[in-house]
């Protein structure tokens, strides 16, 4: 089941221009779908796109499943005959668990045309679960070298039994510039098959939801919430970037001593019939 996107005006191919600005993505409601059917169209979407092919956000919750990355280990399956299929696919990290009661979120972006980097997005995806976790009073964090959303130390209420808990998974791949994949977000589930695996490669490891933490909120609702998270903060880093890219070309333009240099440089490559390349740093003048 799938809802109309949201409409959106035609995104440029190169939009790193004064003042421009990112349509956000084309956020599709896709409803309860297999996990293979939305991981065969992640990859053809991401296959077919080209540089004016809007980026989109697809929120799903997926029938129960095991996915295993694409270094994942076996052997972190620790119960071959759960009864929940096994789907090998192409994203970063090991074994984890989807199923109802659980939002995924899909970024389906052109990173290159965001001038975004891996590490960039990673971190945006995880602030914004963080967010999304505040929006219903619990308190999440990050650990270093793990991605993913954490209860933190100190957490309070029904949150502190369950300290270092994780209650968000994120893996990604990257394929030409452009992400799929992307995070789950532990709504209210059974939280059972998770004891079949050592969750995200590690044995041991609790896993939690949000219920069991004391925020009791339907799905759909949290769904909506880390959406609008996600785009507000990839406006935020789309913003952030454009704004350092024309501080950097005011700074050149004030710079009377680089304008001069860079009026020379063009001067002596007219002489010499050579083309002019604009020194590093050095915006040529209108």
């Amino acid at each position: 089941m799938c809802a109309t996107p949201v409409s959106v005006p035609p995104v440029s191919s190169d939009p790193a221009l004064p003042g421009e600005r990112f349509a956000p993505p084309i956020v599709r409601w896709r409803g309860n779908e297999p996990y293979q059917a939305s991981f065969d169209a992640m990859r053809e979407f991401t296959a077919q796109r080209d540089a004016q092919t809007p980026d989109e956000l697809w929120l799903v919750e997926h029938p129960p499943v095991f996915t295993l990355g694409q270094a994942g280990k076996p052997e972190h399956l620790l119960i071959a005959d759960s009864g929940i299929p096994l789907v090998q696919i192409d994203r970063g990290g090991q074994i984890t668990y989807h199923g109802p009661g659980q939002v995924v979120a899909y970024l389906l972006l052109d990173l290159r045309r965001r001038k975004l980097m891996v590490r960039e997005l990673v971190t945006l995806i995880e602030q914004a679960v963080i967010e999304t976790l505040a929006a219903y009073n619990l308190a999440g964090e990050r650990k270093a070298g793990a991605p993913g959303i954490y209860v933190p130390e100190g957490a309070s209420g029904l949150s502190a039994a369950h300290v270092g808990a994780k209650v968000a998974a994120l893996g990604l791949k990257i394929s030409h510039g452009c992400s799929y994949h992307g995070v789950s977000l532990n709504v209210s589930m059974d939280l059972s098959p998770f004891l079949a695996i050592n969750p995200c490669g590690y044995a041991g490891l609790e896993t939690v939801d949000m219920a069991t933490l004391g925020a009791q909120a339907p799905w759909h609702d949290v769904a909506a919430t880390l959406a609008a998270r996600l785009e507000a903060n990839l406006a935020a880093h789309w913003d952030s970037t454009l704004a350092a890219t024309l501080s950097v070309a005011e700074a050149a333009a004030s710079d009377p001593l680089a304008e001069a240099a860079e009026r020379e440089t063009a001067a002596d490559a007219a002489v010499s019939g050579q083309p002019h390349q604009p020194q590093a740093g050095v915006t040529p003048a209108a």
